[in-house]
């Protein structure tokens, strides 16, 4: 699998760099992409009612 340079690693990548590959390559390599579970559009609303109902 190729490396993918996300902001994620641009900024936490010396400092974190274990972090940063989580963050890029598990959140949103894995979950994220998960497609045949819900769509990028449910998903999208599911994240924005998920960060309005927090405030």
């Amino acid at each position: 699998m190729a490396v993918k340079q996300t902001a994620g690693r641009n900024v936490l990548g010396e400092f974190a760099p274990k972090f940063a590959e989580l963050n890029d390559d598990v959140l949103f390599g894995e979950v994220w992409s998960r497609e045949s579970e819900l769509s990028l559009r449910d998903r999208s609303l599911v994240t924005v009612v998920a960060l309005m109902s927090q405030g």
